[in-house]
């Protein structure tokens, strides 16, 4: 149902993102969903938002001033009057746009955003894609009217905001959630064990040192079966493609690779780091992974981050000072040696995934402009529509969540 359906008029609703993909991938999202609605969508971000593959071509972006506030206290004064700045042009947007709400993903490009929200008296929502509040989110926590989380449980968000906490999960882009209705693939003692390594937009060279000789610990039975896709920086692919041939592995290098959806669909194992996106990804679709958390992410937001799939059984998190190849074998053969244990991780991580995020999220935005809300979204728990996704039958098969699509 549209919002035009629901309210007889589309709204303007302005998003606020860093130009990292961990923020800007549910803003797109979101962006999606409202202008599915009917609604007009605007963002702000910095230049390299503005610049960042995937964005919609209906949503135009609009670059602000956002400053930094590191350690050095000398470099306050700069950061300060740049967000000032940014404060004024996100009110002169606001005049000519007049948007019926501010939704913020973190990063410094949301707050000048946000604060003029709340100078203009507009209602304002920020939400949060890992386990930890964010810097910008945890300044604006105090500010806002809603703060939508990914997890049901956010450390460093204070009781006192909790009446104002709704669930709605970090939303994933469609050509991901269109794969949560397929079957986890086939994986059997003698088919092939396909392996999906990633280290984020950037890569990480520690999975480039450690993954391939890792794989080749494997027991011969085992190694022989293995079909590999790994993402290297690009400094490092002939050093990992050196090490593969030398372990007689079969492996498909790349610094980017644009069809990442179509080769999650066939991953039976993913290694990588566990920023919010991926997490949200994995979860999504239901695919076991060995997550090894970024040591320097802020506040140790990925370790956070894996907190629930672990759990759940879905993956196993190793630190990165204990990522060693010997260490790795034994992961990969307490996961995939019983394809019956790889199977039930698999269904662990899907029951994880909160496949209504972008439309829970979407309806939260709309409620702060006078539309009802079509799920009420309660505090500390997922939406009655989320819940009724989350569950998973059997660990092999999705023909309930492929039956609820078909509706």
């Amino acid at each position: 149902m549209t919002s035009e359906t629901r309210t007889g008029a589309s709204r303007h609703y302005v998003l606020a993102a860093g130009g990292t993909g961990g923020h800007l991938i549910p803003a797109f999202a979101l962006a999606a969903e409202l202008h599915e609605r009917g609604h007009h969508v605007a963002l702000i971000t910095d230049e390299r938002g503005a610049g960042i593959p995937g964005k919609p071509d209906y949503l135009t972006a609009h670059v602000l001033p956002a400053g930094r506030f590191g350690k050095n206290p000398l470099g306050w004064p700069k950061g300060i009057a740049a967000v000032l700045e940014g404060r004024r042009m996100a009110l002169r947007l606001f005049e000519a746009f007049e948007p019926s709400a501010i939704v913020g993903f973190g990063g410094y490009p949301a707050l000048p955003a946000l604060l003029a929200a709340r100078s203009a008296g507009l209602p304002s929502v920020i939400h949060e894609q890992n386990a930890v509040l964010g810097r910008v989110n945890r300044l604006l926590a105090g500010k806002v009217d809603a703060i939508a989380t990914s997890y049901a449980k956010v450390d460093r968000l204070k009781p006192e905001h909790a009446p104002k906490v709704h669930l709605t999960g970090n939303p994933v882009r469609e050509d991901v959630l269109a794969l949560r209705a397929s079957d986890f693939p086939a994986f059997t003692e003698e088919g092939l064990l396909r392996v999906l390594v990633t280290g984020g937009s950037q890569g990480a060279r520690v999975l480039s040192e450690v993954v391939p000789d890792g794989l080749a610990m494997l027991p011969p039975a085992l190694r022989q079966r293995l079909q590999v896709t790994q993402q290297c920086r690009a400094e490092d692919l002939d050093a990992v493609r050196k090490r593969y041939a030398e372990h007689d592995i079969p492996a498909e290098l790349g610094t980017y690779f644009v069809d990442m959806h179509e080769r999650l669909a066939d991953t039976h194992l993913f290694i990588g780091r566990a920023g919010a996106s991926t997490i949200a990804e994995l979860t999504a679709v239901g695919r076991p992974a060995i997550l090894v958390p970024l040591p320097i992410a802020t506040d140790d937001h990925q370790a956070a981050n894996t907190r629930e799939m672990v759990k759940a059984g879905g993956a196993r998190m190793i630190r990165q000072d204990a990522f060693q190849p010997k260490e790795l074998a034994k992961q990969i053969q307490a996961m995939a040696m019983n394809p019956g244990s790889l199977g039930n991780a698999a269904h662990g991580a899907f029951n994880c995934g909160r496949p209504e995020a972008a439309k829970d999220l979407a309806d939260l935005v709309e409620s702060m402009s006078g539309i009802d809300l079509m799920d009420v979204i309660r505090v500390g728990e997922a939406s009655p529509r989320a819940a009724q996704t989350a569950a998973r039958p059997q660990p092999s098969t999705r023909k309930a969540a492929k039956d609820r699509a078909d509706r």
